[in-house]
């Protein structure tokens, strides 16, 4: 039976260097992503459909009125992002295990909804100094905007206690290693 996969951390700690990693050097472990819905605007190369489906903040709240969203959330002011009910079930039927790369809230409200069906990990950077010298050598952020990544960091770290499993990405390596044991032994238990 196919299973969930669910990833929460703060912007810059890492995340989604352990998850593509993880679906890239272990494709016996059957992970596809759920494309998650946002409201943002595309950045670099990412695609409609492929990393996420861009909708307007009208299209959004116009599918939340339909009760089409497993979990969502409004970020920032206009600023939506969420997962499609309908989109989860497709991949769940063709008995891919589904990755959830998604906000502290969304992440525990999926937890709820699939129960032991899922599992749920939080990424933590080692400080929030050091999460704050990610951001800036990224270079994608104005200052500002990296002062509300950071303030906004805290406060999803404060949720790092609901999650079934906390990995401080303090070594990358590591980090990828004690991700790949935790994800392995949950895929390989009954349920």
């Amino acid at each position: 039976m196919a299973r969930l996969l669910i990833v929460s951390a703060p912007s810059g700690s890492g995340k989604s260097t352990i998850v593509n990693w993880l679906m890239k050097e272990h494709p016996e472990l059957n992970l596809y992503f759920s494309i998650s819905c946002t409201s943002r605007a595309p950045r670099g190369t990412e695609q409609h459909g492929v990393e996420y489906f861009f909708l307007s903040p009208e299209e959004f709240r116009q599918r939340i009125e339909n009760d089409e969203f497993l979990e969502y959330e409004e970020v920032y002011e206009n600023r939506f992002y969420g997962t499609l009910k309908a989109q989860v079930e497709r991949q769940l039927e063709e008995g891919q295990n589904v990755v959830f790369d998604v906000d502290v809230k969304g992440g525990i409200n999926i937890k709820h909804h699939y129960g032991d069906r899922a599992m749920s990990l939080f990424i933590q950077p080692p400080s929030v100094e050091e999460l704050r010298r990610r951001l800036e050598g990224r270079g994608t952020d104005t200052p500002e905007a990296i002062e509300n990544r950071l303030a906004k960091a805290e406060y999803e770290m404060s949720f790092a206690p609901q999650f079934d499993h906390i990995v401080i990405n303090d070594d990358l390596d590591i980090a990828k290693q004690e991700t790949l044991q935790l994800v392995s032994t949950f895929l390989s238990q009954e349920l």
